[in-house]
């Protein structure tokens, strides 16, 4: 299975399109699919799922998808990408589980759902606080509506599934690229040359781009100090802390949590 590793950095990032077929791929991101005219085949995991116009999907973060077109008609699409980190209610829950059927047929979709995802495309002059509203709206729908499963029960490619759900549950403590291959019963080489090939970096930097999801979500919805949430999300030291947020952020966690409390202002 040729995979592609997507790294998005934008809260939410809206796209309608004409689709076209696209390989297995997987990142960070909640992938919502909106057919407005037409029908497409998503993949997940072994599963093809036929899509028509009004249906609705969801793809959870770090689950292998694919897209097929095969009607010759005319066919649009709203593609929109949340990062986890804005859901703090749901954050772990998007992270271990994933819904066993990710389709919703149109009848069956509710309309604060459509005027969500419509509201979310129209996004220019909206605060980031009404855009989080939106999105909660639509995982309050989802979580209600749609049966989960654990993502290790999903795809074909089990040892990706287990990398990522080893990652999930264990990024707050000191793992190794060792012990991480001796949990899961493979060699630490086939990990390593997994995380390239797959994720197009090492496993260390992998590792603490998790840690760093989880750092943005606590540093934006609690008061806990930024020594505990460093340490909660298993940073050796508050300096390489600040150095990997720096890093991806171009602030330090301190920076990053005053500028938020300004724009939630």
């Amino acid at each position: 299975m040729l995979l592609v590793y997507e790294n998005r950095q934008q809260m939410v990032s809206a796209e309608w399109k004409t689709p076209v077929h696209m390989p297995p791929h997987l990142h960070e991101a909640i992938e919502i699919i909106y057919v407005t005219e037409g029908c497409i085949e998503l993949g997940v995991g072994q599963e093809l799922y036929h899509m028509e116009k009004g249906d609705f999907a969801i793809v959870f973060p770090n689950v292998i998808h694919h897209y097929q077109v095969f009607n010759q008609g005319k066919n649009r699409v709203i593609y929109l990408y949340l990062d986890p980190s804005i859901l703090p209610s749901y954050y772990k829950e998007v992270q271990m589980y994933s819904p066993k059927y990710p389709v919703m047929k149109s009848q069956h979709v509710h309309p604060d759902v459509i005027n969500a995802i419509r509201s979310l495309m129209n996004k220019n002059g909206q605060s980031q606080l009404l855009m989080k509203a939106y999105v909660h709206m639509i995982l309050a729908h989802v979580f209600t509506e749609m049966p989960m499963i654990d993502k290790n029960a999903i795809g074909s490619d089990d040892l990706i599934y287990s990398l990522v759900a080893y990652v999930a549950k264990n990024y707050g403590s000191q793992i190794t690229l060792e012990k991480m291959a001796n949990d899961l019963g493979v060699s630490k080489y086939v990990l390593s040359r997994m995380f390239a090939k797959t994720f197009h970096c090492n496993f260390s930097k992998y590792v603490n781009g998790v840690r760093l999801n989880n750092a943005v979500t606590e540093l934006e919805n609690s008061q806990d100090s930024i020594t505990n949430i460093c340490l909660n999300c298993g940073f050796e030291s508050q300096r390489t802390f600040n150095r990997v947020f720096k890093d991806r952020y171009k602030l330090t966690p301190r920076e990053y949590r005053k500028k938020m409390e300004c724009v939630d202002k």
